[in-house]
């Protein structure tokens, strides 16, 4: 069970940010400082307890670590 399924908010969205910084040798910390966007934001995103993203963010992320849409978000 995700984080977000133990709230009751569950909604079939999962961020596979864990596995893209792993595979990329990155840290939350070296990708905060690229796209701008604090830890503990990126943190809720990774634990999958993000109620928005803004398109903005989405794409730095996704320009940061050289990934598609689909590959950091995926249907859970």
């Amino acid at each position: 069970m995700t984080p977000a399924e133990s709230d009751g908010e569950f909604t079939g969205i999962h961020c596979r940010l864990d596995e893209l910084l792993a595979d990329r040798g990155m840290t939350l910390t070296e990708l905060s400082a690229q796209v701008g966007v604090s830890i503990v934001n990126l943190s809720v995103l990774k634990n999958d307890r993000a109620r928005a993203i803004r398109y903005s963010t989405l794409r730095a992320i996704c320009e940061a670590l050289q990934c598609e849409v689909g590959e950091l978000l995926v249907m859970a």
